[in-house]
């Protein structure tokens, strides 16, 4: 875990674990939109914030801390409903889908290893 981060913050918006999901804009660039599902170190669980850097991105933390580092966790989401809950409109289509372990703000240094990701219907 990165200690003593505030993700909220530039100097810290910095995560061990970070999906994005990226939503078009369409002829509209600045209008693309992208929810952050990260492995946060001091934000609980549930928590979600705006990006410290884009008013088109939201983090939400889908983890926090190091109780379950070293381990698998499989983590599924509505994102439908995140994107709704999020930026208060329906979403336009996923364009991408983005992985990343994010150190650079901060200074600190992180492994996370990733699994397969899947979008579906229920």
């Amino acid at each position: 875990m990165l200690a003593g981060t505030d993700e909220r913050t530039r100097a810290g918006d910095d995560c061990a674990a970070r999906a994005y999901v990226v939503f078009s804009g369409g002829l509209i660039f600045w209008r693309t939109r992208a929810i952050n599902y990260v492995w946060s170190s001091q934000q609980p669980t549930g928590s979600h914030w705006p990006n410290a850097f884009t008013g088109n991105a939201r983090m939400i933390a889908v983890e926090s801390g190091g109780g379950h580092a070293g381990k698998w966790v499989n983590e599924r989401r509505d994102v439908r409903a995140d994107y709704r809950q999020m930026f208060g409109e329906e979403p336009g289509s996923v364009d991408a889908v983005a992985i990343m372990t994010d150190t650079d703000n901060t200074g600190a240094a992180a492994t996370a290893w990733y699994g397969d990701i899947w979008f579906g219907t229920e």
